[in-house]
């Protein structure tokens, strides 16, 4: 068998696109012919799949799955939002949701490594792009563990546009944990309380109030006092235990949380597609360049 080194290894992935195993295995079928390699990539229609690593994922499903006390919240990006129908896709989303709480990765690497009935979570990413013709990308995870006596609540909001997970100590009734949930997917909190809020937010939010008290003409000897009862406005507004409780709003959802024994541990919300820069075509443009072709 043919020395295969990790140089020649990560050419290959960088001519085209293939997970680290997938190009050493088609280096050894070919004994070390880098172009031979290209071909038998081509030829599976995995080097297909990665032509497509140009194009913008910012489209898809985010999804949670439970393990006992481990769950797992995840999100895979396409490049249109007409995937998220697609029934592989669906069903994708869920498995590498499910064999992440249960194998519990530490990174994306080992994620994407994890062994499943058709080869590795890698190679199954690889065969969607190529079935269904975009570009299919693991953006992120995260895992979450949880006590005994503390519950995960999931909630998905239009299918996995936005994916919640949240963890109340104190109840296991995760139907209440679900309704925690179900607000942060609505309301998007920041922070579990205030006492999360990092100083230099809080620095930043009060210098520029202040400002804004003193623009309005307000007596020098209540502007402190105006900024004070703003700030508490602020900080009730981004942290989620202070705020109205979505399905009933004459509560907050600390109140509501109490009430049924339990407080928020934590909260975790993907929505699909947040941070990435979307490409927009200028269709005029693009014709344009054809044309002076």
């Amino acid at each position: 068998m043919a020395d295969i080194s990790a140089k020649l290894v990560k050419k290959l992935r960088d001519m085209t696109g293939v997970g680290m195993m997938d190009a050493k295995r088609a280096l050894v079928e070919v004994e070390g012919d880098i172009d031979k390699a290209v071909d038998h990539l081509r030829e599976k229609g995995m080097a297909k799949a990665a032509k497509k690593n140009d194009r913008v994922a910012a489209e898809g499903l985010a999804n949670v799955a439970s393990n006992g006390n481990f769950a797992a919240i995840v999100e895979i990006n396409s490049e249109t939002d007409f995937v998220s129908k697609n029934e592989m896709f669906q069903e994708l989303v869920k498995k590498i949701a499910t064999e992440i709480a249960t194998n519990k990765p530490k990174t994306m690497e080992e994620a994407l490594a994890l062994k499943t009935d058709k080869g590795t979570l890698e190679s199954e990413l690889i065969e969607a792009t190529t079935v269904i013709g975009e570009k299919i990308n693991f953006r992120r995870f995260e895992l979450v563990k949880k006590d005994d006596n503390a519950a995960f609540g999931a909630y998905l909001h239009m299918g996995g546009r936005i994916a919640v997970l949240t963890v109340l100590e104190g109840t296991t009734d995760e139907e209440v944990a679900k309704d925690v949930a179900m607000h942060v997917a609505a309301i998007n909190p920041r922070y579990v309380n205030d006492a999360q809020i990092p100083q230099e937010e809080l620095a930043h939010e009060e210098s520029v109030l202040k400002e804004q008290a003193l623009n309005e003409g307000k007596p020098a000897n209540i502007v402190d006092k105006m900024v004070a009862g703003r700030m508490n406005k602020f900080k009730a507004e981004i942290s989620l235990v202070d705020q109205p409780f979505v399905k009933d709003p004459d509560m907050t959802v600390q109140k509501y949380v109490a009430s049924k024994g339990a407080t928020v541990k934590s909260f975790i919300r993907f929505e699909v597609g947040e941070g990435i820069e979307k490409r927009e075509d200028n269709f005029v443009d693009e014709v344009m360049s054809q044309v002076k072709k």
